[in-house]
């Protein structure tokens, strides 16, 4: 294993202790994690991994992550969700799932889903809708709204000129508001952990 490959593994050993801590580990803390029997050694592999554009220093100088720490990989070939492949080999890109899902960091905001109104829609309780909020939506759009002074997640549709909540379950009704309907925000994005 060369260098780089070593230390995209020791990359790999930061970013999960990131993920447990939501911090990057103090000098000791590396020695140990990867190894090392010097504080040395971990400096020359965290000035390696600022040059690869995964760490910079904060003003007061502390490591921070950079948005390449987060990168993920994507794969360049799709997995078919009917019919087998051929197998063979796959390459990769780097991904940023921020960057995939977010346009405007200030105005997006995450929202735990509950219930079962929106299960046709592939929106299950439990999952996070990805909230642009916006005052303004089209109809189509999938919708965070106050309704009657109640949030609700529906698709925002046109009946006789007003604007109505559409669920994607058969089980419940259309809502049409008797009085205020207010978009908090269109939905973006839907993140599911499966275990």
């Amino acid at each position: 294993m060369n260098e780089f490959e070593r230390d995209l593994d020791y990359l790999g050993r930061m970013q999960d202790y990131y993920a447990d801590e939501r911090c990057l580990p103090s000098y000791a803390r590396l020695m140990s994690l990867l190894g090392f029997a010097s504080k040395s050694a971990v400096s020359k592999l965290l000035s390696r991994l600022q040059l690869q554009g995964f760490l910079s220093r904060s003003s007061d100088g502390d490591w921070v992550p950079t948005d390449r720490f987060f990168e993920r990989t994507l794969s360049t070939q799709p997995v078919p969700a009917g019919m087998p492949v051929a197998a063979r080999d796959v390459g990769a890109d780097a991904f940023v799932l921020d960057q995939y899902l977010i346009n405007r960091p200030s105005h997006t905001q995450l929202i735990p889903v509950k219930g079962d109104s929106m299960i046709d829609a592939g929106i299950h309780s439990g999952d996070l809708a990805v909230i642009e909020r916006r005052n303004v939506a089209n109809v189509g759009d999938i919708v965070v709204a106050i309704v009657d002074n109640e949030f609700t997640l529906k698709t925002l549709a046109k009946e006789g000129g007003k604007y109505i909540l559409q669920p994607a379950n058969p089980a419940y009704p259309t809502i049409r508001p008797q009085g205020n309907l207010e978009i908090f925000g269109v939905m973006v994005g839907l993140v599911r952990k499966y275990r």
